[in-house]
């Protein structure tokens, strides 16, 4: 099989080795199937809780949740998580070392105004950040204590709703991610469903109906006050420079609590696909659906199309589109890789992204020494390699050239040469050696590694 070339893949097991609260909680849902729950926070979740959990509760609702959310120790629980996230500060211009140092009585203050209901969520701070291949992304940064609230509020109601959701999805779940999608796409494709349909929903996580959300948490959530309070975060007001206005829809990206709630709004999707027999892999709002033949790829399309428009979204004419994989120009991309004529390669944007990081590591200018720059680097190549090693093999070493050259020019700098892109006197003084030497690392080595037989 030549390199590179699709290869089945072993689906990897879930093994937890620890679990919060002491015990192997075991459930079963989704067909009977065994649910690991040791991810669930422990001071919130305890094991009658989890019981109630794996056997249903009345009416299939969950009432008086929020004085789990309240509890002195969810909050300090949340609290550890985003200060170990640190982050921004939001429009309260308070950072997460100002909060650490009056902890305990922000996160008392913090109870109090839940429990009387006089807590209002801070306006969020939008900015923009790059896009790979261009463009802008819009990011919201809560508040501090927003954000802590709103990460009690995720260890509350996320095991509710991960009960229902379906194996065919993986973004921002627990012990699931983006090479297990990949995995799943790959096996899907070795076993001949070649025909994909490449969805891409425009502007997703800004054009989520509120009313619709609401009416998709009110399922299984009971508790009007918990209700009331995501209703709160997801009309919190926008600041972005001099403007200010409060969203009709969408929920903001950067927000705690906004992944889990587009996954319950999609999970719907996933239910539908599902029901009717087609193969969906979905990672948050992207998503790719895997047939065996043209008739049936149109005919999910068309089914995917009705159920986005029925619940006020968008499918992005560019981007949407059915393809035979295996053919030239008909390939689809999917979590950074191109999936094209039997090869897995990586996409464009991500071979600039890459470059992108680079280049921000290696400024001419810099200063410092060729060893320091090698140790900077090298964590950045290693966690890209480990993403992308399954991809085919001739880029990496076009990669390392790259990585070369960009510290080339920084010796020519340091060493007052002129440096000619390439130049061959220039790669005769600094050879390969020099930098192998140095400890820099190699895409093309690691490659060749990764693909010896055992």
């Amino acid at each position: 099989m030549a390199e590179g070339q699709m290869e089945p893949q072993k689906r990897a097991s879930i093994v937890s080795a620890t679990t919060k609260q002491g015990a192997e909680i075991q459930l079963k849902n989704r067909g009977n199937r065994p649910e690991d729950w040791t991810w669930v926070e422990g001071c919130v979740w305890t094991q009658a809780m989890l019981a109630a959990l794996g056997n249903g509760v009345k009416g299939g609702k969950w009432f008086s949740l929020m004085d789990k959310i309240t509890a002195p120790k969810t909050l300090a629980a949340a609290w550890q998580c985003v200060q170990a996230n640190a982050g921004a500060c939001g429009v309260d211009q308070m950072s997460v070392e100002t909060f650490a140092a009056n902890a305990e009585r922000y996160l008392t203050e913090l109870s109090h105004a839940i429990r009387t209901d006089s807590y209002e969520p801070q306006a969020i701070r939008r900015v923009s950040i790059p896009k790979a291949g261009g463009g802008e992304r819009p990011l919201g940064i809560p508040s501090v204590k927003d954000r802590i609230v709103q990460t009690a509020l995720k260890f509350v109601i996320e095991p509710v709703f991960e009960r229902e959701f379906l194996d065919s999805s993986y973004g921002f779940r627990p012990r699931r991610g983006c090479k297990d999608a990949l995995r799943e796409v790959q096996e899907q494709l070795n076993a001949g469903r070649v025909w994909v349909v490449d969805a891409d929903l425009k502007s997703y996580f800004d054009t989520i109906s509120h009313e619709m959300l609401m009416d998709k948490l009110k399922r299984r959530i009971a508790d009007g006050k918990v209700l009331h309070l995501i209703d709160r975060y997801l009309q919190q007001d926008i600041i972005a420079q001099a403007e200010r206005w409060t969203p009709t829809m969408g929920t903001p990206q950067g927000a705690v609590i906004s992944p889990l709630l587009a996954n319950v709004y999609l999970h719907d999707l996933d239910v539908e696909m599902a029901n009717a027999g087609y193969t969906m892999v979905r990672y948050a709002d992207d998503f790719v659906v895997l047939c065996e033949c043209e008739e049936q790829a149109r005919a999910a399309l068309v089914r995917i199309s009705e159920w986005v428009q029925a619940h006020q979204l968008t499918l992005h004419p560019d981007k949407t589109h059915v393809g035979n994989c295996l053919k030239r120009g008909q390939g689809f991309e999917f979590l950074g890789y191109r999936f094209e004529a039997g090869y897995r390669t990586i996409r464009h944007k991500s071979i600039q992204a890459f470059k992108d990081k680079v280049k921000k590591l290696t400024r001419r200018n810099c200063g410092q020494s060729l060893k320091y720059l090698a140790d900077r680097l090298n964590p950045m190549l290693k966690g890209w390699f480990g993403y992308f090693k399954h991809a085919k093999g001739g880029i990496f070493a076009k990669l390392d050239g790259f990585v070369r050259r960009r510290l080339r020019s920084i010796l020519c700098k340091q060493n007052k040469l002129g440096y000619y892109h390439n130049s061959h006197a220039v790669t005769l003084r600094w050879p390969k050696v020099y930098f192998a030497n140095l400890g820099l690392f190699t895409l093309y080595e690691a490659r060749a590694r990764a693909s010896r037989p055992r």
